[in-house]
């Protein structure tokens, strides 16, 4: 029996004592900040590249979730037990199993396991295969993608408050470790404080409150509502264990949430994926090398003003995880980062082909054909439908594109496009997510350089794909390298941001400005009154533009994360 395939308990079986509330949640150390639960982006690789930042003695204070999981399948299906969660090496055969990625115990806690599900008896299947692995599982209330719609789960849950409590009720009566669940606020905060209320009297143990409704994605996202949050802290027992989510995009607003919501932890999602180091704390000056960073990883603009890691020190950090973990090898041998004053001989040689065949490959998976449609779900609104790289709760739905198999093909990018993507393999899901992830972490950089950008859209899964990593990670030092010898020469003028250009306001012809005024002078009272009425509502909204554009007025230098 592998480490996924745990058999219910017997009658008979003695259960250990399970902690509950705050007393599990000191348990696992009171973590304050935690790494949201995303749709195929929240993966081992990236959860340790978070923890990476953090000094080993302060990592209990960082909690990491996995990526939402759909319960049913999951429990049903071996090829998505597979390609989602790996606990212990495939074909492992040994008695306890040996611990691999997911849930390592030394490398990979404290963990929960997130699943969506609206069949209590699914849920309790699935758990209780991850519960060895985990330190909780957390139930999905939360999502509100239209495929969460079609397959009645996360957000489209909360109008069913009897399923929500029994779907909690059953995993805190029966799984041998506590439950917690993740719930958008509604429309009122009477409503939000009677669902926060069943959601604990059935069992959770923390409960994650994102300040957006369910209608508030895509274009319709805006500010999550700190002060919701705040009035369930007030209103709910003081012991309960509340973590908060929403609007947390720097290092900044991580304290500032705390602080404004009262809640026990900060939950971030978009700010994790653009800055890794975001709950990490700046190095003090002279303290960017050291034990826990190499030289020139942490760079400071002139007269120590903007600074951050820089990106391609994260990048480094990340392919040294996928070699490291998923890979079981070594990284490749690398240059010291380059700081100015150093040799750069180097960058006048040509740089690596990344065309070039290679013979390396990257971890897979043998599964049956049954992997394809668990990886993407059925026609039914299965969680795997959701898109590659999107966020959990984040971000807008993504478009489907209908994929052009001989178009992909002629693309090339140094990977074999059969190589991986046949019925009868799987990806690492260490992989599935990498290109996403670096996008969002290089978005400034490849909005200047073009040629990077071109070259990590061509990169494919199959043989030579982490190698091919490894070319874009040249180009990315080189380019670095570039803009930090400029910054030198200039003084910092080169990254000084170029002033937009005035807005000029084209007239009107004189005639059409005449009738105008002449339409005015008729009058409709009908229309100024309902301009009257709208001017204060128009006046409060532009009021409010103004004042976020002062809070995400952040620093766009491409050399940095963030």
């Amino acid at each position: 029996m592998s480490g996924l395939e745990t058999a219910a308990p017997g009658p008979a079986t003695p259960r250990p004592k399970k902690l509950h509330g705050r007393a599990f949640y000191e348990s696992i150390g009171s973590p304050k900040y935690i790494v949201a639960p995303m749709v195929d982006q929240s993966e081992f690789a990236w959860r340790m590249l978070t923890r990476s930042f953090m000094p080993k003695s302060e990592q209990s204070n960082l909690l990491a979730y996995t990526p939402m999981l759909h319960a049913r399948l999951f429990g049903e299906t071996q090829a998505y037990r597979d390609s989602h969660f790996q606990a212990t090496r495939p074909g492992a055969d040994a008695e306890p199993p040996t611990p691999w990625l997911d849930g390592n115990p030394a490398i990979d806690r404290p963990l929960f396991v997130q699943f969506c599900a609206n069949e209590p008896a699914a849920l309790l299947d699935a758990a209780r295969r991850v519960a060895p692995h985990c330190d909780a599982v957390d139930l999905n209330l939360g999502c509100p993608q239209g495929i969460a719609k079609k397959g009645r789960y996360g957000a489209f849950l909360q109008e069913d408050q009897a399923l929500i409590h029994r779907l909690i009720r059953t995993l805190h009566e029966e799984l041998p470790v506590p439950v917690t669940a993740k719930i958008r606020i509604l429309d009122t905060p009477e409503a939000t404080l009677a669902y926060a209320r069943n959601v604990l009297d059935a069992g959770a143990s923390i409960l994650t409150v994102h300040g957006r409704r369910r209608e508030q994605k895509g274009h319709l996202t805006g500010v999550a509502d700190w002060a919701a949050i705040r009035r369930l802290r007030d209103e709910l027992p003081p012991d309960t264990v509340l973590f908060a989510n929403g609007n947390v995009l720097q290092r900044g607003d991580v304290e500032a949430c705390l602080a404004a919501t009262g809640a026990d932890g900060v939950m971030s999602a978009e700010g994790n994926l653009s800055d890794p180091s975001i709950f990490a704390a700046e190095p003090s000056e002279g303290e960017e090398a050291g034990e826990m960073f190499t030289r020139g990883e942490y760079w400071r603009g002139v007269g120590g003003g903007v600074g951050g890691f820089r990106v391609d020190a994260v990048l480094r950090r990340y392919l040294d995880i996928l070699h490291r973990y998923v890979e079981g090898e070594e990284p490749p041998s690398r240059r010291p980062l380059f700081v100015p004053g150093d040799d750069e001989a180097w960058l006048a040689q040509p740089p690596p082909d990344p065309t070039a065949a290679t013979e390396t490959t990257i971890t897979t998976i043998t599964t049956t054909t049954a992997s394809t449609t668990a990886k993407n779900g059925d026609q039914n609104g299965e969680a795997g439908e959701a898109g590659e790289g999107e966020e959990e709760e984040e971000g807008p739905a993504r478009k489907k594109r209908k994929r052009n198999k001989a178009n992909n093909d002629k693309k090339g990018g140094g990977a074999d496009p059969e190589a991986i993507g046949k019925k009868d393999k799987v990806p690492s899901p260490n992989y599935i997510a990498v290109k996403g992830h670096l996008f969002h972490l290089l978005r400034h950089f490849v909005s200047r350089h073009t040629d990077v950008r071109d070259l990590l859209a061509r990169a494919r899964l199959g043989p030579g794909y982490l190698p091919y990593l490894e070319r874009v990670l040249d180009m990315v030092e080189r380019r670095v390298a570039g803009g930090l010898l400029e910054y030198e020469r200039t003084g910092g003028r080169s990254f000084e941001d170029e002033p937009l250009p005035a807005v000029k306001v084209k007239q009107l012809p004189k005639e059409l400005t005449v009738q105008a005024t002449e339409t005015e002078d008729e009058g409709d009272e009908a229309a100024a009154a309902a301009a009257a009425e709208a001017a204060p509502g128009v006046a409060a909204t532009e009021a409010k533009v103004a004042e976020l554009e002062k809070q995400t007025d952040y620093p766009t230098n491409d050399l940095v994360s963030g």
